[in-house]
């Protein structure tokens, strides 16, 4: 009979047992960035029309001219506008006139009444009737002054509505920026209503980059955070934006929220319609889960990881995220701490021993 020998059933046992390699489950603030495509817009952009119907009498402006607001940028000729203001000015003259006349009848008026009324205070001197009578027409000339005067106000306010409208031939620039089409030359009928621009105008000292957010990356937006990007016109330089307008609402189609950044452009080299990659930082509120990228398992069932339970291997299902490094991002029934086996493999069966 063979003897018992208990160092070569040790020998055995450890033989049976998995040796392998641990690491801990990490947690850590989730950081990153991701490229999201932008579209760069101006910030102000404005189409001229003409308001009033003349001929284009001269443009002080082409494409690429760089304007101030208020400049002149485009002059009409309208001779019935002209026409329109020598005729009010012609009635409110002859308003004036006519005050002059009422005014003058009122006096004479008010200069026979005046002696009448001290002439009736001797009794028998003046017919009570004539009194009465120098009293209404006092009364008539007052009425016809005023309606001089509300003559007058009412041509004044004629001739202002006409030179109103004379300043609409002039057209100048709403704000600093740059003429970027121009659609007119002399010579051409313009006017109110479907007509095309004449004019358009944009500012692209400041400009705006529209940047659609994924939905499960909205929860990470902060206003007035700084956002890098790059634009292919210059691959080598690095722009920055801030975030200053979110549209808290997501588009049904492509399930994105669109958050506009504001962008300086002093040196002129954006210009709108450009396509710029954004640097979109990602943050959550909560901590993730990092794993080793060796200790993630997949096969054509599930995706796991193998956790030390207790000397005991216990496979972990889990969904893998972005990876970070060496480290990948997991979730499952996993927490901060927990063993898992550095290289998984799912020839490490569930329950078997590890060393």
């Amino acid at each position: 009979m063979k003897r018992f020998n208990p160092v070569l059933f040790t020998c055995c046992l450890l033989a049976s047992a998995h040796a392998a390699d641990l690491a801990a489950v990490v947690s850590r603030p989730v950081s990153r960035a991701i490229e999201l495509p932008g579209e760069m817009l101006p910030f102000l952009s404005v189409a001229l029309h003409a308001k009033v119907p003349g001929y284009v009498e001269r443009v002080t402006v082409d494409r690429g001219s760089i304007v101030k607001q208020g400049d002149l940028l485009l002059e009409l000729n309208a001779p019935e506008i002209a026409a329109r203001i020598a005729e009010a000015e012609s009635k409110a003259q002859a308003a004036q006139s006519d005050r002059a006349e009422a005014e003058a009848r009122r006096a004479a008026a008010q200069s026979t009444y005046e002696r009448l009324k001290k002439a009736s205070e001797t009794p028998g001197a003046v017919a009570g009737n004539e009194l009465v009578q120098a009293e209404k027409q006092v009364e008539a000339a007052d009425a016809l002054v005023r309606s001089r005067e509300d003559a007058i106000r009412s041509g004044q306010a004629a001739v202002r509505a006409a030179r109103d409208l004379e300043a609409y031939l002039k057209i100048t620039a709403p704000f600093d920026g740059v003429v970027t089409d121009r659609l007119v030359h002399p010579g051409a009928l313009v006017g109110p209503g479907p007509d095309p621009a004449l004019l358009v105008i944009q500012q692209i000292a400041h400009l705006r980059l529209v940047v659609a957010v994924p939905e499960e990356d909205v929860g990470a937006i902060m206003r007035g955070a700084e956002v890098s990007f790059r634009v292919p016109a210059y691959p080598e330089r690095m722009y920055s934006g801030r975030v200053a307008r979110i549209a808290h609402a997501l588009d049904p189609k492509t399930r994105t929220m669109s958050v506009e950044l504001d962008v300086m452009n002093p040196d002129g080299s954006l210009a709108p319609g450009m396509y710029p990659t954004v640097k979109w930082p990602v943050r959550r509120s909560r901590p993730a889960l990092y794993v080793p990228r060796t200790s993630v398992v997949t096969t054509t069932e599930r995706t796991f990881v193998i956790r030390d339970q207790n000397g005991k291997a216990q496979w972990v299902d889990v969904q893998t995220g972005p990876a970070d490094g060496d480290l990948i991002e997991v979730q499952g029934d996993l927490h901060p701490g927990d063993k898992i086996v550095r290289r998984g493999t799912d020839e490490l069966r569930e329950g078997a021993a590890i060393q």
